[in-house]
């Protein structure tokens, strides 16, 4: 108790000092264009204290955010479609002060494993999707529902994955002329597979290190640091909401940006930001991008940009130049999709569960489909979501383009679903004959050269042809990871199997 005493008296004198000292670089020039400003709790100010020294690109970062410049109660004396807010009832404690350090940090502190005394305070080190629910109730519990959260369990909890993941992760060794795969490190799936899909946080115990204030005790933390879209945190929740939303600004400008994405969805799996990028909205995005406002809500075709990003088309409230709402805002980044052309094996309608791993197939497995084609429909949604979900995302289209136009592109759309699932099914027919006649073992569908063969069929190229589909990348569907490649390679694996056969 009395260390306690002494910190705090030792803080605030260091407060009163640097309050005096530096009165003019307390807070940032658009801080103080805010009249009148709002209060920081005397908790956070303690924070800036220190962390201006140790971490000053943090602070300097918190002190750009809209988080530094309100307060949750001014938040919600906007109109309600202006709101960066959802949550309608906020605690007395945190209504009057700006979103700070001690504010996020000090959240649901018996649900923390991370939680720990700090310089006499009581804090986590990872703020979770929980402690974000606090203000942002609705896009957290969209989110919690998402297979974006579920993105970990969905690799891990799904044996077909889980060995893709193993099979190209681990260390090889060659022992008589055989290729031997060890298992995969965790260092080596954590910044690999598991740095887009997150890991599991878990606290071992207590560690010391050195620091700029002497040596201090924090928790040890397993798999960390991460910000994977599914992290499971030490409070049990899903998610880092830094994934998109970078700390210590938390911009939504970055988050309605495509280099967001592109942290995960490139090439040559995902290969989103890639055919964006020379699609005709990406050349427009590029060339125009400086002039458009990033930061308004409700987000206005037209007005506030003239092309769409990844941010508009899946999860942003989007509006007329007279703010009437095209299609409200959502943080389950499938709600608008109603199919997935990421084909595992085969396109499919999009799941109902963001726990895609208790999808079960006809021959047991945890996919949406069997290795013939044939959907998992149980697990899937029925045509008439399908419609629902579709119409909603042309009315993101209808804002700038026709109706007939709309239509149109996706009935192309369709049609290049439909023809990249033969080419991958024609590749699947050569596999499971390779697979009858002992040319490859079925035992693990993922670790020979002709098995390479048919995962690049549907993994690299068919996805590729998709997204172009669905972004106008043509150069992506043609020769850049596009047919092309889906008809060299069913030929290289029709060649394989003939040589093998001799």
């Amino acid at each position: 108790m009395i260390k306690q005493i002494f910190i705090h008296a030792f803080c605030l004198t260091l407060l009163f000092v640097y309050t005096f000292a530096y009165p003019s670089k307390t807070f940032s020039d658009e801080r103080k264009a805010i009249s009148p400003p709002p209060d920081l709790s005397e908790q956070t100010q303690v924070c800036i204290i220190c962390h201006k020294n140790y971490t000053p690109g943090i602070v300097e970062d918190w002190l750009r955010s809209r988080h530094s410049k309100t307060t949750p109660e001014r938040a919600l004396k906007k109109p309600a479609l202006e709101r960066r807010i959802s949550s309608e009832i906020i605690p007395e404690s945190l209504q009057t002060v700006a979103v700070g350090c001690y504010e996020c940090h000090s959240q649901n502190p018996s649900a923390h494993k991370d939680n720990f005394e700090h310089f006499g305070f009581k804090i986590n080190v990872i703020v979770s999707p929980n402690d974000c629910k606090i203000c942002h109730s609705a896009e957290a519990d969209q989110y919690s529902v998402s297979k974006k959260a579920y993105a970990l369990d969905n690799l891990q909890k799904n044996p077909q994955y889980h060995s893709l993941v193993e099979a190209i992760v681990s260390t090889k060794e060659i022992q008589d002329d055989k290729i031997i795969h060890l298992n995969a490190s965790d260092s080596a799936k954590a910044e690999s597979c598991y740095a887009c899909h997150g890991t599991r946080v878990t606290v071992l115990g207590m560690k010391k290190i050195s620091s700029g204030m002497g040596d201090i005790y924090v928790p040890d933390l397993t798999n960390w640091p991460n910000q994977g879209v599914g992290r499971i945190n030490p409070d049990e929740s899903r998610g880092s909401c830094t994934s998109c939303h970078p700390r210590h600004s938390f911009s939504i400008e970055i988050a309605r940006k495509p280099y967001t994405c592109s942290q995960c969805h490139i090439e040559p799996d995902v290969p989103a930001f890639n055919i964006y990028h020379e699609s005709k909205h990406g050349n427009i995005f590029s060339s125009n991008q400086h002039e458009w406002n990033w930061n308004n809500v409700p987000w206005r075709v037209g007005k506030d940009f003239q092309a769409p990003t990844c941010a508009t088309c899946h999860n942003s409230l989007i509006a007329t130049p007279d703010s009437k709402v095209i299609v409200p805002r959502t943080h389950d980044f499938g709600a608008r999709l109603w199919v997935r052309i990421f084909g595992l094996i085969y396109s499919h309608p999009q799941p109902k569960d963001g726990r895609t791993y208790s999808i079960k197939n006809k021959e047991g497995q945890s996919l949406p489909t069997s290795l013939t084609g044939e959907l998992a429909s149980e697990y899937l949604i029925d045509e008439n979501e399908q419609m629902r979900r579709q119409t909603e995302m042309k009315k993101v289209c209808q804002g700038c383009h026709s109706t007939d136009w709309a239509n149109k592109h996706f009935d192309r759309l369709n049609d290049t679903i439909v023809e990249t699932d033969k080419m991958v099914s024609s590749a699947t027919q050569l596999l499971l004959k390779a697979w009858k006649e002992g040319l490859a073992d079925a035992s693990n569908p993922f670790d020979e050269e002709i098995e390479h063969l048919w995962i690049r069929q549907w993994l690299f190229y068919a996805n590729s042809v998709r997204y172009a589909s669905a972004m106008e990348g043509p150069d992506y569907a043609a020769f850049k990871n596009g047919w092309w490649e889906l008809t060299t390679t069913l030929n290289k694996i029709r060649d394989l199997i003939q040589t093998k056969r001799k």
